[in-house]
């Protein structure tokens, strides 16, 4: 039986002393004596092995007429489920210790307890840990980039970014992919880090980032991109200013690029656009003129007097009242931005 069925006799032995395949009979010399039906009961218990079944459920399976077949194979997928979701816990965990190229056992065991840290249900104690990380230059910057996309506290978040500044190695791999979970949080969290991280990587997928379709990841990305220099941010931070969505920041990050990088009159003539849309409400006109304030030059000087006459009062007084400032810091010799009323 054991060379027919390809199953060991130690495991035929096995399967009949827990009364799974039982044999009908016995020879006269006491060997076990397998019926046909033994025979398909030692297959069936072979086949349902195979998809992971325990020997409790192949008995539920195999003697127990309440047993449904989508009852057990539910019960099993659940259980599978479960084992994948820790060994994928285990992987990580054994990534992060390698990532962090330990030589002696004690750096397994400090990569260890950072993670311990930073897994705590204690907020102030991921934090001390992600501050202590950061004091860390060879903390796995994979570790702590996994960390930041799911941190809910702000102040936690804060930390972790301070400390991926510094130990930044691999993080964009972790990062980048984010930008396109399908959780909006985790794409707001991932453009927040990568805006706060240097090099020529980041400022790439930043980039990438500004066709976005998701508005709160274009900003960010533009915000950082603008602090940098990056022309082309513009757009999307005059979309910015439209949406009323840190637009006095927007505005402020136009007005150095037009300062910075000669688009000043792509800068106000954009702005002049925005203005002369028809739809364009009346908060977002006001936020628009106001924007022009920061913009120097003979483009935003001639949209400004062309605002003066504008139909929405608040408009037209702020446009007004904006060209007085420029006028007067100009004959004063005085260069720089014209905050108009109510800009901080």
């Amino acid at each position: 039986m054991s060379r027919r069925a390809g199953i060991s006799a130690r495991m035929l032995r096995h399967y009949d002393a827990v009364g799974l395949v039982s044999p009908t009979g016995r020879t006269d010399g006491g060997y076990r004596d397998y019926s046909p039906a033994d025979i398909r009961r030692l297959f069936h218990v072979e086949a349902l092995r195979s998809l992971g079944l325990s020997l409790r459920d192949l008995r539920r399976a195999l003697d127990e007429p309440d047993a449904t077949p989508a009852d057990l194979v539910g019960d099993l997928i659940a259980s599978t489920q479960e084992r994948i979701a820790r060994d994928e816990e285990l992987l990580r965990r054994l990534r992060h210790v390698h990532d962090g190229g330990p030589t002696e056992w004690t750096e397994v065991l400090r990569i260890v307890a950072l993670m311990r840290g930073l897994e705590s249900d204690d907020a102030s104690r991921r934090q001390r840990s992600a501050l202590a990380a950061g004091d860390d230059t060879t903390t796995p910057g994979r570790l702590l980039a996994e960390t930041v996309l799911g941190e809910a506290d702000p102040h936690v978040a804060g930390a972790l970014r301070w400390a991926l500044q510094r130990s930044a190695e691999g993080a964009l791999h972790v990062l980048g992919p984010a930008l396109d979970s399908p959780e909006a949080q985790t794409r707001r969290r991932a453009v927040t880090a990568i805006a706060e991280l240097d090099g020529d990587e980041a400022a790439t997928l930043l980039t990438g980032a500004l066709d976005h379709p998701d508005p709160a990841v274009r900003g960010p990305a533009a915000l950082a991109l603008g602090a940098r220099g990056d022309a082309r941010a513009v757009p999307v931070l005059v979309g910015l200013v439209v949406a009323g969505v840190h637009d006095v920041e927007a505005a402020e990050t136009l007005g150095r690029l037009a300062r910075e990088r000669g688009t000043v009159d792509r800068i106000a003539d954009l702005l002049a656009d925005e203005l002369g849309r028809r739809g364009t409400e009346s908060d977002a006109r006001l936020r628009l003129v106001q924007s022009l304030a920061e913009i120097p030059g003979s483009a935003a000087d001639r949209a400004l007097q062309a605002l003066t006459g504008d139909p929405d009062r608040r408009v037209a007084l702020t446009a007004a009242a904006i060209r007085e400032t420029r006028a007067a810091r100009h004959a004063g010799g005085v260069s720089g931005p014209a905050r108009p009323p109510g800009r901080r």
